[in-house]
């Protein structure tokens, strides 16, 4: 048998450009429909790859002997591996991992017992040291190449906690034919099947796993004390008062009673309807979640980082770059329950927050500090009456800003922007819509996933034009629309449960 290959390291720093460059090609590549592509024969000898970097989902990057690049995920860079070809395109394939033939440096034992089919987590077979340098490296190359900017990133801040560390966890009930009930995450590479995941997940706080395991054993043969149905989505949720849990799906309310009295920590059960809202079906309707120093009234649904520990420093950071001053005004865009604006409002800002979500918008109003109001719909119709401000923070979904929203602060934004992110590559589109009035003067990377590809990332502005100024983009159109779609291209959908918040 013929040696391997030496192992190589990640590479340089331009080899490093390079290499996530080309996969951002590939990434837009895979956006064709499959008229345009030709599909490319996959029943090939399992070839031996290099990988040679982490694309922005996670998975290993390398080049196949006819140089097309390949994704392969659970593989680390530097790893000497033999792969399955899974689906082949003219300029990319995706694989699955056979071997590793000579591991990397970097890889790691993973701590989870269902890491290896669970969808849900993309990293814990890497160190975590590099998994913040890759993080990092992807956070720099979608600024440069999607917003033009090219930045120095002072590393990214690393998460107290590896793991134990989410406040809240969803995960997807099916009901089997036979009366089998499955709950987990989606599975790699299978997304239509579920993983069953009982009390090995490494990732939610211990509380929460606790719930969850004790959920488990009081739900009954087939789930009978669930509302029924095929499918549900069941979240879990941790509070100052216990953990309360959220039921979307399914017909009917089932037993929460039984839930409440059996499972020891369990405070509450909630129904979720898209249409009708959430409705409370047995235990406490109030509850609490204390952070950053407050108390906040909070509902089953509002949005609140998961990673306690990691937001603390993401959350003094923007305190800190806002650099509001007793008077100021401040916009409080995407405000969820309002946690930056009601600490603002404190030092004496004057506060507008605006959010669509009726629940976290009721939450942020109650109580709310002197100074600070609540604007109740979507930011881009409602910024505009919220300015004239010195300081706008934007902490929109993962799906970025509206592109109304970059045209009222081109046009009559303040001289200070601050945009908290969970997704770089939309970030990085939307400083390239407003750059034509702005420009970055820092950014900062905060891990509040690990084990995941997410990252979060703080990205502040300054005005470079007067509003008496022409501050329309200067960008090609064309040029803006590729970018936006790379943005979408890398941007993927975060597994049931691990995602960052998207609708919160």
């Amino acid at each position: 048998m013929t040696s391997p290959a030496p192992t190589e390291g990640p590479g340089t720093p331009d080899q490093v450009s390079e290499t996530r460059a080309e996969v951002a090609e590939t990434h837009a590549d895979a956006a064709e429909t499959p008229a345009q592509v030709a599909e490319v024969p996959t029943d090939v000898a399992a070839p031996t790859v290099h990988i040679r970097a982490l694309s922005s989902e996670g998975a290993g990057v390398g080049n196949l002997a006819d140089g097309r690049v390949v994704f392969v995920p659970r593989t680390a860079p530097g790893d000497q591996v033999r792969v399955t070809i899974t689906e082949g395109k003219p300029r990319w394939a995706k694989a699955r991992l056979r071997e590793v033939l000579v591991p990397s440096s970097d890889r790691v034992a993973p701590a989870c017992p269902h890491y290896q089919e669970c969808g849900g987590c993309t990293l814990q077979h890497v160190s975590y040291a590099q998994q913040l340098h890759w993080k990092g490296d992807t956070v720099r190359e979608a600024l440069k190449r999607i917003s033009r900017v090219d930045v120095e990133l002072p590393g990214v801040a690393p998460s107290p906690r590896e793991s134990g560390y989410r406040s809240r966890m969803s995960f997807t009930l099916m009901r089997l034919p036979g009366g089998r009930v499955v709950a987990g995450f989606h599975r790699l590479g299978a997304s239509h099947r579920i993983v069953d995941v009982d009390d090995g997940c490494i990732l939610p706080e211990p509380a929460l796993a606790s719930v969850w395991t004790d959920l488990r054993a009081a739900w009954g043969d087939g789930a009978r004390r669930l509302p029924s149905g095929r499918k549900l989505r069941l979240t879990l949720r941790a509070v100052d008062e216990g953990v309360i849990l959220v039921i979307e799906g399914g017909r009917g309310p089932g037993r929460p009673d039984v839930l409440l009295r059996e499972v020891q920590g369990l405070v509450a059960v909630w129904s979720d309807d898209p249409e009708g809202g959430a409705r409370l079906l047995a235990g406490r309707k109030q509850v609490h979640d204390t952070r950053f120093g407050e108390t906040v009234r909070t509902g089953p649904t509002s949005f609140l980082q998961v990673n306690r520990s990691a937001s603390e420093a993401l959350h003094g950071w923007v305190l800190q770059q806002g650099k509001a001053e007793p008077g100021d005004g401040v916009v409080d865009t995407y405000c969820g329950v309002g946690m930056f604006g009601r600490e603002l409002a404190k030092r004496g800002a004057k506060v507008v927050g605006i959010e669509r979500h009726p629940e976290a918008a009721k939450a942020a109003s109650r109580d709310a500090p002197a100074g600070f109001t609540v604007l109740s719909g979507a930011v881009e119709d409602r910024i505009a009456e919220a300015l004239p401000a010195n300081l706008v923070i934007l902490n929109p979904p993962r799906t970025g800003i509206d592109g109304t929203v970059a045209d009222v602060l081109r046009t009559a934004g303040p001289p200070r922007l601050i945009y908290v992110s969970c997704a770089p590559a939309t970030l990085a589109r939307d400083i390239g819509r407003l750059s034509s009035a702005y420009e970055v003067q820092d950014v900062r990377a905060f891990d509040l996933f690990p084990q995941t590809a997410h990252v979060e990332v703080v990205v502040v502005l300054s005005r470079t034009v007067s509003e008496e100024e022409d501050a329309t983009p200067s960008q090609d159109p064309s040029t803006a629309r590729s970018g936006g779609e790379a943005a979408e291209s890398v941007a993927g959908d975060f597994p049931d449960g691990l995602d960052s918040e998207e609708s919160e």
